[in-house]
């Protein structure tokens, strides 16, 4: 397989990819393939064909260890040169600059084809567009990314939706942003920490009670500590999209913790972030 550095004019914004079998093979239960340069997926989604998204691991970047290799963010301790560096060669995927958020786990949403808002850096935990070339982005290391579009393919959002940014309402925030019905909206859920991994107090679980008793499945007792659980963050959010009306609900299954192609904060602490994009193109005339 290529490299991201060695991308060509078939890997154009658009171009059509392929995965080796065998990742294909790992990432098709996961709604996401595997793309023929290493470091990106592709999600397999029910979004209409002039909405595009992809989704970044660690691999096909110049970042040395720990932020090896394709790390996406400017604010955990990386050389800001080979944060630049990488960036450039996500830029060869897209049709414009990603609309770079300081993310802060909360449920805040800015229309990212506002004047200024790429140039701005909003305080802000996602971001919807209706402009062709826009291109909405989250930046990940165990929280999870949610990518909505419109069946019509005239709106499209991308959510970072970690356990407070959930229980937060920031799904729920975004769809509202995106202003469609949202059973016309299809949802993607990205790489994020499993539930096998992702161990949590009573608090985590008490603030997704308050909002509604039935998530209760989505947290195990963890077996030998007491008052821990093992929370299902797939789970979580299926949830909120099916009490909203979303009923094409893609990927999940993933785990960053344990897979060790992703980035993982609760893993590693001191790690590099991967990036979540959505865009919508013209319309096939």
């Amino acid at each position: 397989m290529g490299d991201l550095v060695e991308a060509t004019a078939a890997d154009a914004p658009g171009a059509a990819r392929a995965g080796t079998a065998s990742a294909a093979s790992s990432d098709a239960s996961k709604g996401a393939s595997a793309d023929a340069q290493p470091g990106l997926l592709l999600p397999e989604w029910d979004a209409p064909a002039n909405v595009r998204a992809l989704m970044t691991t660690r691999a096909g970047g110049v970042s040395a260890a720990p932020f090896d290799s394709f790390n996406l963010g400017s604010r955990c301790g990386d050389d800001p040169a080979a944060v630049v560096h990488n960036r450039a060669l996500l830029r060869r995927h897209l049709p414009s600059e990603p609309v770079w958020l300081r993310q802060v786990h909360g449920a805040v949403v800015i229309d990212a084809g506002a004047r200024n808002a790429a140039q701005t850096e909003p305080e802000a935990d996602a971001s919807v567009t209706r402009t062709i070339g826009v291109v909405c982005g989250v930046l990940v290391a165990d929280c999870m990314p949610v990518l909505l579009a419109n069946r019509a393919g005239t709106a499209a959002a991308a959510a970072h939706a970690g356990w407070r940014g959930l229980s937060s309402g920031v799904i729920e925030a975004t769809i509202k942003a995106m202003a469609v019905p949202p059973r016309e909206l299809v949802a993607w859920l990205g790489p994020a920490i499993g539930s096998q991994q992702f161990e949590v107090g009573p608090d985590v679980r008490a603030a997704f009670m308050r909002h509604d008793a039935n998530v209760a499945a989505a947290f195990k007792p963890y077996p030998g500590r007491s008052g821990k659980f093992l929370c299902d963050l797939y789970a979580l959010a299926r949830q909120r999209l099916r009490a909203l009306g979303v009923t094409s609900i893609s990927g999940g299954g993933y785990c960053t913790v344990s897979e060790a192609r992703f980035y993982s904060y609760r893993r590693d602490k001191t790690t590099g972030r991967m990036g979540a994009f959505i865009w919508i193109e013209p319309p096939a005339v």
